[in-house]
């Protein structure tokens, strides 16, 4: 697990060396460059090593002739079985690391190799022979990688920071992306605050030919899109579920280096750690405890964490932290991000991954993206009801929708009432993207300023989900449409990015045997009836568990990391409210409407509305540009 940066144009070399310190956090280890001045072309490669920790695996790593050279951040769990088979074709090995199997699968396989691949990964190789640039990312987006394309060429990184000293004059702030992080608290598609930095998209590659995006494609599209059937009785889907999630795990314990894993007490992380146990008894677990209690409505993991960690026989390291601590860590936390995502719980992916690094750990398994392949979340159980009101007409369901807005937010059911009815007026996709949605468009465009929704225009925040959707049949049901929108953004744009940055800021590297290729693929062809049944999520999985969880674990309410923001908002972050919202920095950034966002302020004090998520949005974008817009300038020269 590493960070990546490069270049193929007309840009500064001596900024490689920049950027590549931006990103040192990822790559404690070692760092390495390498530069083709003839073509323009420089490689830089910050190493977090976990396998093959001697000089063997540094990067850029070339091929035995010099002119094929890689740069790899993430892991290819299945190299054993490419390295044997490569081996048979004639290949010789120098060391025995991942990044050397993936260089020598594109020199016998070419860019037919990602097909082949089963790992988390951003990689970007220099081919001297073709004078081609091949760049992919992994297929569900677990690592991340930025870029620019401009008329100098192309520039990349696997942060935004480390990308930024290349491209100085990257100033301008993309507003359609920005009102999409404020529709979302984080942005779904391709698109960052600046206009000139793009995401490469989870399981699309990229050739470039003299420094131009020669050809762009998907080359990995969930099941949903292929038209894999749900063909599994229950007794098959139970057996394989629990089979191939076990082959998962120890796929992903592969390591030359300590492995340890999150454990919050929740099914996911719960069976990954089950599994775990099996192939490592000595397994060490990590959890959080936030002091000072949670928001009325949310569930304390802790007691659950300790249950299952004392039934596996696994040691629990907690890690304490306050509220206020929280609540002033959460600058640093945006300016780690890259990106200005509005949740606290990258916060405990930080305090939890700092913990395990102190202690010895370089690498973590998460249960990450259970609720996201076998339904779990609430607008699940949302959808699989729709069919009890969605044949009221649309009129009634907007007067429903309208009639919901009046209740007193402070009640966290009617919180939860007022939520569902959002959309309820819409239909088809607009309804399945719309759940997705944390404020209204129209209550949006009530706080920015003129020039804003004048640059805005026309663009929807739903565009990239229902574009996304487009191309499925009307045949495939509204609940496999919402694990398709789940996988590619709430996975790839929010959930993963964070947990990346966060563990990656304290040298930890994060996997997610969930997410796992097989697994996903196997997950395709068990029946919705079986995910999601009724009010119950996950039945199959939680079904597969019963043997090796105890009930109370495997049942219990539904949770995940959280922090008291609605508390903080009144509280805690009001002297940073005041400061970075006051009139004067809003009408000297010009997005918003300083007077709308005041009295957004006071009706969220008093009850009246929940904007709490919305006021840490709008709190996100001024740290985020005050770090990476105001402070601009001092990225060239560091």
């Amino acid at each position: 697990m590493c960070g990546i940066l490069g270049y193929f144009g007309q840009f500064d070399p001596a900024a490689l060396a920049v950027g590549l310190n931006r990103i040192a956090h990822r790559g404690p280890d070692d760092s390495g460059t390498l530069f083709d001045n003839t073509a323009n072309v420089g490689l830089g490669h910050r190493r977090l090593s976990i396998l093959d920790l001697s000089p063997l695996g540094h990067q850029p790593m070339s091929s035995p002739d010099g002119k094929v050279s890689l740069i790899f951040n993430g892991e290819i769990y299945n190299f054993p079985e490419l390295r044997a088979d490569l081996e048979a074709k004639g290949h010789h090995f120098r060391g025995h690391s991942d990044t050397e199997v993936l260089l020598h699968l594109y020199l016998e396989q070419g860019e037919a190799m990602l097909p082949m691949l089963n790992g988390i990964f951003a990689f970007v190789i220099w081919d001297q022979r073709s004078q081609t640039m091949f760049v992919a990312r992994d297929a569900m987006g677990v690592k991340p990688l930025y870029y620019a394309a401009s008329s100098r060429g192309f520039a990349f990184a696997s942060e935004i920071k480390g990308l930024l000293p290349l491209i100085p004059e990257a100033r301008e702030l993309d507003a359609v992306a920005l009102h999409r992080y404020l529709s979302f608290l984080w942005c779904p598609g391709e698109g960052t605050p600046l206009k000139a930095v793009r995401k490469v998209l989870p399981g699309e590659a990229l050739i470039l030919r003299a420094g131009k995006i020669g050809r762009k494609w998907i080359w990995y599209q969930t099941p949903i899109f292929r038209g894999i059937q749900a063909d599994l009785d229950e007794a098959s889907a139970i057996e394989g579920t629990v089979s191939h999630l076990r082959s998962a795990v120890k796929r992903q314990l592969i390591a030359d280096v300590p492995v340890g894993a999150f454990l919050s007490g929740g099914l996911d992380s719960s069976a990954v750690v089950a599994f775990a146990r099996e192939q490592n008894p000595n397994l060490r677990c990590f959890t959080i405890e936030a002091m000072g209690g949670q928001d009325v409505g949310e569930t304390d993991d802790l007691p659950y964490a300790r249950r299952v960690a004392k039934h596996l026989g696994v040691a629990l390291d907690i890690v304490q932290i306050d509220s206020s601590r929280m609540a002033g860590d959460l600058e640093r936390m945006i300016a780690q991000l890259d990106e200005p995502l509005a949740d606290p719980a990258p916060l405990n992916v930080l305090y939890i991954s700092q913990l395990a690094r102190e202690s010895g750990m370089k690498v973590l398994l998460s249960g990450a993206g259970g609720d996201d392949l076998f339904t779990g979340y609430r607008r699940h159980t949302a959808v699989n009801y729709e069919s009890l009101w969605s044949w009221i007409p649309a009129p009634v369901r907007r007067a429903v929708e309208r009639a919901s807005t009046g209740m007193d937010m402070r009640n966290a059911s009617k919180r939860r009432f007022e939520k569902l009815m959002r959309g309820a007026g819409l239909n088809a996709d607009a309804r399945l993207a719309n759940y997705f949605v944390w404020t209204r468009e129209s209550e949006l465009f009530q706080l920015y300023s003129p020039e804003f929704r004048a640059e805005i225009g026309d663009a929807k925040a739903l565009d990239p989900m229902l574009e996304f959707l487009r191309p499925l049949p009307r045949s495939v049901g509204k609940l496999d449409r919402m694990l398709a929108l789940e996988q590619e953004f709430f996975l790839g744009d929010h959930n993963l990015p964070y947990t990346d940055k966060m563990s990656m800021a304290v040298g930890v590297e994060v996997r997610v045997p969930l997410l796992d290729l097989e697994l996903i693929e196997f997950a395709a062809r068990i029946p919705m009836s079986m995910k999601q049944r009724g009010r119950v999520g996950k039945w199959i999985l939680k079904k597969a568990m019963e043997p090796f969880l105890p009930n109370d674990v495997i049942y219990r309410p539904k949770s995940g990391f959280t922090a008291p923001l609605r508390r903080w908002m009144r509280h805690d972050l009001k002297p940073l409210l005041g400061d970075l919202l006051s009139v004067e920095a809003v009408n000297r950034r010009g997005m918003f409407n300083a007077r709308a966002i005041h009295r957004l302020i006071e009706a969220n004090d008093s009850g009246r509305v929940d904007a709490s998520y919305t006021l840490l949005s709008l709190l996100g974008i001024e740290i985020w540009c005050r770090n990476y817009i105001d402070g601009m300038p001092s990225l060239a020269h560091q």
